[in-house]
């Protein structure tokens, strides 16, 4: 806790032959992030054929998972599952190799592939000419109002016919460049819709260069008229027949394909996962080394894991290895992946750690403050016991539904819930319970129009208080962190920067605080006169020595800089007075409303209101009280002590949902 976990950097060489199982072994183990290694006289390893099929066959059951997942019939996706979603069955494999699993995986698309491919290729026809007919249904229903038969319109010879659509406002041009480019040797038939006019032009064929280009010019849109014959209405009879016939086909055909789907998706997901997993290992072999006969590898393994890894590779290469396990050099430090290890409490608050950067190796690790400040702030922002109480209902069944997942929904979810304690506890103490809810029900219930709840203040009456009590919480957090920075600074070294830059914060925010708590009492006020000035003592010196010439400006600039920092926590102010500010409003047009009662119409829409206006209300706020929490710490906090300039641990690893892979291990 509060520090990354000890990493231990690994070299390892083994013979050639068990490259394969001992890269199997490492990304199932998924405990080793390998490194790439610094080729010399040696060549970089790189995939076999076996590799390349692997990621053409993770292509082509890809598409067809793809085909067949659109065709399951719907099942679930109830609010129930949403929140205890069924866990997926694994399928165990026995590994006994690349070539085996590729020859496994052909046998499997040999017999599957084609009875997709013929699925697939059958509906998709039957799409095609169920747009073919739809395309002459909607022709034919332009042509409607031509009483000929279709193959007048389009008629070609000593005479041609062309059928199309222009706008209405250019069909008059159209007519009359017509008429004078072509001597008058030419019919035009028109019929007027809503913002175009259909047309079928008549003109000698050895006019055609004279009329195309007039056509072009007023874009004359030309329609295929289809190749049957009979008028366009008998025509729209006979096709909607067509489709009426193919849809039913149609249907045949997708009842075909859910069987289909029913039967292969889950083994297709199944080889699926295998291929994408060999994939994801041939990316690894770029960073290996090998000769003829050995191979090598490096990188970084945490130090609890260690002993359970190389275990595992001396029995998979039969002890036919050499490994070494070395703690890094302080030239290394920013090498060093980091791997946050906290206790099962704080783990999920690693998310949020995360989002901003993990921190270097020498760093101080966040997450525990981290769980109970932004819990804190989240309450203190919120600030209403019943809001935190629906926000920590859905938080636990969340939570109980996906702890086995171990997913971000489970994280965001825990930490929800730890902040909802902290909002009911803040409810409590500002006597909010929906509002002013529980003073209006105990004024109507009592007869006192005073009634009032216990609290220790009224953030809407009294928020000079709240302000106060913000400004504090950020002076403490302040000081918290300027507190951390000291210590990691000083442990590595840094006695200046740990003096001017973090003891000089230090002592100024407890001048403050001793002056503010104690502005009445002369003992009080002299120490903080020395700390004070003792810390901006600290502060100008650091200033100037850092920045030379330019230090007046910049003692000024950070100090007011430092201002505006603390300043920032009155948001905690600002988003209690909004909770309790909406919830009021609410509450008040709930009041106005309940009195009609006409029909029972005031209680029955008040109580809706009421409830739903709630439930919104303690949706937005408490996403911003998520949001600016977050800022609080992002912004404020870390810019204190903390870089997240970290390299993030990213192991080897398979990803597992349903499939589940055992190693046979076979003598060399």
């Amino acid at each position: 806790m509060f520090r990354p976990a000890s990493m231990l950097k690994v070299e390892l060489i083994t013979l050639e032959r068990y490259r394969d199982r001992l890269l199997t072994y490492l990304h199932e183990a998924g405990v080793l992030e390998i490194s790439e290694i610094d080729v010399g006289i040696v060549q970089r390893d790189a995939p076999n054929e076996f590799y390349r099929q692997a990621a053409s066959y993770a292509i082509t059951i890809s598409r067809m998972a793809e085909f067949l997942g659109a065709h399951l019939p719907k099942r679930g996706g109830s609010l129930k599952e949403f929140i205890f979603p069924p866990e997926p069955k694994r399928r165990k494999y026995s590994y006994r190799g690349i070539e085996a699993l590729i020859k496994d995986t052909e046998a499997f698309l040999n017999v599957v592939e084609p009875i997709v491919k013929a699925a697939e290729a059958r509906m998709n026809s039957i799409n095609s000419e169920i747009e073919r007919i739809k395309s002459s249904i909607e022709t034919l229903e332009l042509l409607a109002s031509f009483d000929l038969d279709s193959s007048y319109l389009r008629h070609s010879g000593i005479v041609t016919v062309l059928v199309g659509t222009v706008e209405r406002a250019k069909f008059p041009a159209l007519e009359e460049e017509l008429k004078r480019f072509t001597d008058g040797r030419v019919v035009i038939v028109s019929k007027s819709l809503k913002d175009s006019v259909v047309a079928a032009v008549v003109f000698l064929s050895r006019d055609y260069d004279k009329v195309n280009p007039v056509l072009a010019k007023h874009s004359f849109e030309r329609i295929e008229v289809p190749e049957e014959r009979g008028t366009p209405r008998e025509l729209l009879s006979s096709y909607a027949q067509q489709l009426a016939k193919k849809e039913e086909e149609l249907k045949e055909a997708r009842k075909e394909i859910e069987e289909i789907a029913e039967k292969y998706y889950e083994d297709v997901k199944f080889y699926l996962e295998l291929m994408e997993n060999e994939r994801n290992k041939a990316n690894a072999l770029g960073m290996l080394a090998r000769t003829d006969m050995t191979l090598a590898l490096t990188g970084w393994v945490p130090e609890e894991e260690a002993g359970k890894l190389e275990e595992g590779i001396k029995r998979i290469t039969e002890g036919k290895v050499y490994i070494s396990f070395k703690k890094p050099g302080e030239e290394e430090l920013d090498r060093i992946p980091i791997k946050l290890k906290n206790p099962g409490w704080a783990r999920p608050f690693e998310m949020l750690t995360q989002m901003y950067g993990v921190p270097k190796y020498n760093e101080i690790d966040p997450t525990p403050i981290l769980a109970f400040t932004y819990s804190f702030f989240f309450g203190f922002m919120l600030t209403d016991f019943l809001y935190g109480l629906i926000v920590g209902v859905i938080a636990a069944l969340l939570v109980k539904g996906h702890r086995k997942f171990n997913d971000g929904t489970y994280r965001f979810s825990y930490i929800l819930l730890w902040s909802s304690f902290f909002t009911m506890i803040m409810g409590v103490l500002f006597g909010s319970y929906f509002g002013n809810a529980l003073d209006i029900v105990g004024a109507h219930l009592t007869g006192d129009p005073n009634f009032a709840t216990w609290r220790i203040t009224d953030p809407l009456r009294d928020p000079m208080f709240v302000l106060i009590l913000a400004l504090a919480v950020g002076l403490a957090h302040l000081f918290l962190g300027y507190t951390v920075g000291f210590i990691v600074k000083w442990k590595n070294g840094d006695r200046k920067g740990a003096l001017f830059d973090q003891l000089s914060w230090m002592l100024i925010i407890l001048a403050i605080a001793l002056f503010a708590t104690g502005k009445n009492v002369p003992a009080f006020v002299s120490s903080a006169k020395v700390l004070f000035g003792a810390g901006l003592t600290l502060f100008a010196i650091g200033t100037i020595i850092n920045n030379g010439g330019l230090a007046a400006l910049l003692i000024i600039s950070n100090f007011f800089g430092f201002l505006g920092t603390w300043l920032s926590y009155a948001r905690l102010m600002a988003l209690a007075l909004a909770t309790g500010g909406i919830a009021m409003v609410i509450n008040v047009l709930v009041q106005m409303i309940w009195g009609v009662k006409f029909l029972y119409l005031g209680p029955i829409i008040g109580v809706i209101l009421f409830f739903g206006g709630h439930i919104f209300s303690a949706a937005i706020n408490a996403l911003g009280a998520f949001v600016h929490s977050l800022r609080l710490h992002y912004v404020e906090f870390f810019g204190t002590f903390y870089s997240g300039e970290g390299k993030p641990f990213e192991p080897f690893k398979s990803w597992r949902e349903v499939s589940e892979v055992t190693l046979e291990v076979e003598n060399a």
